[in-house]
């Protein structure tokens, strides 16, 4: 019995791809496609595909939020996530959702038709080309900026949204010294301002991905 895909991207020509892709393999057979995480959904529900392919980029959500909502919701359902985004946090975002592989959009013809085929049977098994890399890229620049209990700390008062004046109020110190704490966790990341500080520790692996919307 064929594999049975649904198809999640906002581009024609990449769903049209990945349908004629298919459809040259007697093992395959693209059900439905979907341009939306929304029209995705109910297609998803109505057809019990058995593997979906998510875009991370999609015209009305992030993709990698759909694959988190899928997972949540179908244990078994294999969800390949295809990025033209080749960056690690990317990578690993895709890793937390619980999806099952992941490819570049321009990978190999054979590594996407193997990616699909690995969904398929393991949808619990994370799967991706470069990923013992993209680990060892982590561990290294974890090293690098090793941070103390203290710069620990207020990284995770910065990423809950807490202010510098609640901050020297949490940690019992005067503002000017949380300020100084606040510089010095800067100037570690290459920072200039919260957004970018809790960008770089994502990209760094020193937060999770929830970080980010902080």
């Amino acid at each position: 019995m064929a594999i049975r895909v649904v198809v999640v991207d906002g581009h024609t020509l990449t769903r049209f791809g990945l349908t004629t892709l298919a459809a040259a393999h007697s093992d395959l057979e693209v059900v439905a496609e979907a341009s939306t995480a929304a029209e995705a959904s109910g297609l998803i529900a109505s057809l019990a595909p058995d593997v979906v392919t998510v875009a991370v980029g999609l015209p009305d959500a992030d993709g990698l939020r759909l694959a988190r909502e899928l997972r949540d919701h179908y244990p078994a359902l294999g969800i390949v996530v295809l990025t033209s985004q080749g960056e690690d946090d990317v990578l690993f975002r895709a890793l937390e959702t619980g999806a099952s592989a992941f490819v570049g959009k321009s990978a190999p013809m054979e590594e996407i038709l193997c990616a699909i085929r690995h969904a398929a049977v393991a949808a619990s098994s994370f799967t991706a080309a470069g990923l013992a890399t993209a680990m060892a890229r982590r561990q290294s620049t974890a090293a690098r900026l090793a941070l103390s209990p203290r710069e620990r700390e207020v990284l995770m008062l910065l990423q809950d949204g807490v202010s510098i004046p609640a901050i020297a109020r949490t940690l019992y110190v005067s503002p000017s010294t949380a300020k100084t704490y606040v510089s010095r966790l800067y100037d570690k990341l290459g920072a200039s301002n919260r957004a970018q500080a809790l960008m770089a520790a994502l990209r760094n692996g020193l937060i999770r991905s929830d970080a980010a919307s902080a």
